[in-house]
C-alpha cells in the first residue's frame, strides 16, 4: 500500500522543485519566456489564481476547500478500498501528489505557479502537478474501463461453460430413449430370447427320430 504514497511523494518533490528552480528565473527573461522549441513549447512563468488550467481564477478559497475536501477523499479511498491493481494505486499517488503540489502554493504564495506552454495548441500554461492529475486520472479511467471489459469476458465464459455441462449429460439420455423406441417399434425378440426357443425345436426334433 505505499506505491500510491511514494507516486504522491516524488510528484510533490519534482512540481515543487521545478517551480523552485524556474519562478526566480523565467520573469527576468524577455516577455518572461524560455523558448524550448520556439511556438512549440516554451517555459513561460505565470501566476495562476484559479483552477487548474488556469480556470474560473480568483476563487482561491473555494478551491483551497474543494482541494482538500478531494485530497482527503483519495486518502480514505487508499486506505479503506486498498485497490488492488498497481495501475490503479500509481493514479491516485499521481493525483494525490498533484493536488497537494498545487495546495502548497496556494497555502504558501495564494497562487500557482505554472510554467509549462504548449503553443503549438494554444492551450493553458499549467505545471507538473497539473499534469500528473491529468495522467492519473486517464489511467484510472482506462484501468477501471479494462477491469470491466475483463468481468464481462469471465461472466459470458462462465455462463457459456455451465450451459454446456449441462447439455452433456443429456445426451446419452436421448441415445438410450431412441434405442428403447426402436426395440419397441421393431418387436423383435432379441439374441438372448430367441436361443432357447431354438433349443426347444431341436430338442422335439429327435425325440420325434427315436
Amino acid at each position: 500500500m505505499l506505491l500510491p504514497f511514494i507516486a504522491a511523494a516524488l510528484v510533490i518533490l519534482a512540481d515543487q522543485v521545478s517551480k523552485a528552480l524556474l519562478a526566480p528565473y523565467l520573469p527576468t527573461l524577455a516577455n518572461g519566456t524560455l523558448p524550448l522549441i520556439p511556438d512549440v513549447l516554451h517555459f513561460t512563468y505565470v501566476e495562476n489564481r484559479g483552477a487548474a488550467f488556469g480556470m474560473l481564477a480568483d476563487h482561491r478559497w473555494v478551491f483551497m476547500a474543494l482541494s482538500v475536501v478531494g485530497l482527503a477523499a483519495i486518502v480514505l479511498i487508499i486506505l479503506l478500498e486498498k485497490p488492488k491493481s498497481a495501475w490503479v494505486r500509481a493514479a491516485a499517488g499521481l493525483v494525490l501528489g498533484g493536488g497537494i503540489g498545487n495546495m502548497i502554493d496556494r497555502f504558501r504564495l495564494g497562487y500557482v505557479v505554472d510554467f509549462i506552454d504548449c503553443r503549438f495548441i494554444d492551450f493553458y500554461v499549467f505545471n507538473i502537478a497539473d499534469s500528473c492529475v491529468c495522467v492519473g486520472c486517464a489511467i484510472c479511467f482506462v484501468a477501471v474501463l479494462v477491469s470491466e471489459i475483463r468481468a464481462e469476458k469471465a461472466k459470458k465464459a462462465a455462463a457459456a461453460e455451465g450451459s454446456s455441462s449441462e447439455a452433456e449429460p443429456a445426451a446419452p439420455e436421448r441415445e438410450t430413449a431412441a434405442s428403447e423406441q426402436e426395440d419397441a417399434s421393431d418387436g423383435t425378440p432379441s439374441a438372448d430370447t430367441q436361443a432357447p426357443a431354438g433349443e426347444d425345436a431341436g430338442g422335439c426334433a429327435e425325440d420325434s427320430d427315436a
